[in-house]
């Protein structure tokens, strides 16, 4: 064997490890929200404290296919319940039997769903202060479904399409959750991943932080909505004083 070969015969190739990205977090407007105190903290669940976009998106798919639609006629609705999406698309005759439909696919494919980078230790962090709650607009069966296989610990106050007439981007859902805790939803934080999501908050009176898991960086900071943007919850923590819950900075911000 010569030198400069392996024992395959192959040239030696010394490889390199490549450099880590060091880069900093794409991160805006923070300041503004850690030095307030908030009433509670409101989260909504899918893109925010789970990923189930691969569900979501297999789903949908599933149930375009059936209506005459395709997946790429229904971009630009995450955040807004099914329900107005099929008011949108179908006659009224369908909703009813639409909703079901896409419920029960939904309810069916959980494969790959999971709790997103520092939900759960946000999530433990406000566990029994009476300071927390989810605000989704999946329906009921829906969320408690993906809560489950999540791994997830919810809070005692869970608010689903289920509750409201109205969903997102109406604030009924904010303002409902922010009513079963006890506080004024102008004392409250709301984190959103998307666009209708942040409007129901802002239209609720509520601070914001958004974060880029399913909506890009640089369309979350020209959002008026977000007050403030952030990669995940693993970017921020939750302490609980006597003034309330602030938010401050993780190790990952440094």
């Amino acid at each position: 064997m010569t030198a400069g070969q392996s024992s395959t015969g192959s040239p030696d190739v010394l490889t390199q490890e490549p450099e880590p990205d060091r880069s900093p977090p794409l991160i805006d407007g923070l300041d503004a929200l850690v030095s307030r105190g908030f009433a509670a903290v409101l989260f909504d669940l899918d893109g925010t404290l789970i990923d189930s976009t691969p569900s979501v998106e297999r789903s949908w798919a599933t149930w375009a296919g059936t209506y005459g639609l395709t997946l790429a006629d229904l971009q630009g609705w995450h955040g807004v319940p099914a329900r107005g999406l099929i008011a949108h698309f179908l006659p009224p005759e369908q909703h009813a039997e639409a909703e079901q439909a896409i419920t029960d696919l939904e309810i069916a494919d959980v494969e790959g769903i999971a709790a997103l980078p520092g939900a759960a230790s946000f999530l433990d962090a406000l566990a029994g202060t009476g300071r927390s709650a989810i605000v989704t607009s999946g329906v009921d069966r829906l969320a408690r479904a993906r809560i489950q296989v999540s791994g997830l610990t919810a809070p005692d106050v869970v608010v689903t399409a289920s509750d409201v007439v109205h969903g997102k981007p109406s604030p009924d859902p904010y303002v409902l959750a922010a009513q079963r805790l006890g506080v004024d939803p102008g004392a409250c934080l709301v984190v959103e991943d998307a666009p209708a999501g942040l409007a129901a908050a802002r239209a609720a009176g509520c601070a914001t932080l958004a974060v880029t898991t399913t909506t890009a960086y640089a369309d979350l900071v020209a959002d008026p909505n977000a007050d403030a943007v952030v990669p995940t919850l693993a970017y921020v923590r939750a302490v609980v004083g006597d003034d309330g819950v602030r938010i401050v900075r993780s190790d990952l911000t440094t």
